[in-house]
């Protein structure tokens, strides 16, 4: 442990993991914010890559603002799920919307307020499900995924 603790920091391997964020965003009305992906055209919340310098709250509201153009303040964190296949743990935060304007960004082709039933028709299950946790009240949830199921507690 001492010999490792020693090592450069170069000597040591790179991360296997990147911790990601994003925001179940409900209006008033309970309408949730979900975004069309550009790269792929699947439906997700918005969110993205933590960046080394930000606290997750920080980077929530920035990749919110900068995917959709909508403000937010953050509720509380509402789960936190792995990627199996990719290695990314994303930590959900419910949020509410506190300003800004609908719009779309390099990274979305279209913005769009979704009722629950809507989420679930358009987005893969293992999206749509941090969405539906989040407004269950019984988080956080800790949930696994291979990026096409999700994978069973236990």
């Amino acid at each position: 442990m001492l010999l490792y603790m020693s090592q450069p920091q170069e000597a040591t391997s790179p991360p296997l993991h990147s911790v990601s964020v994003a925001g179940v965003v409900v209006r008033e009305d309970g309408r949730l914010l979900a975004i069309r992906r550009a790269d792929n055209g699947t439906w997700e919340l918005p969110g993205g890559v933590l960046e080394l310098n930000e606290t997750p709250e920080a980077g929530v509201a920035r990749e919110v603002r900068e995917e959709t153009g909508i403000h937010i303040e953050v509720d509380e964190l509402t789960g936190v799920y792995k990627n199996t296949t990719r290695g990314i743990v994303a930590l959900v935060f419910r949020c509410k919307p506190a300003g800004g304007t609908e719009r779309t960004s390099s990274e979305s082709t279209a913005v769009s307020w979704l009722t629950p039933d809507e989420v679930s028709e358009r987005m893969s299950e293992v999206y749509a499900i941090r969405l539906l946790d989040a407004l269950d009240g019984n988080g956080p949830h800790v949930r696994s995924h291979d990026g096409k199921q999700l994978i069973p507690a236990g």
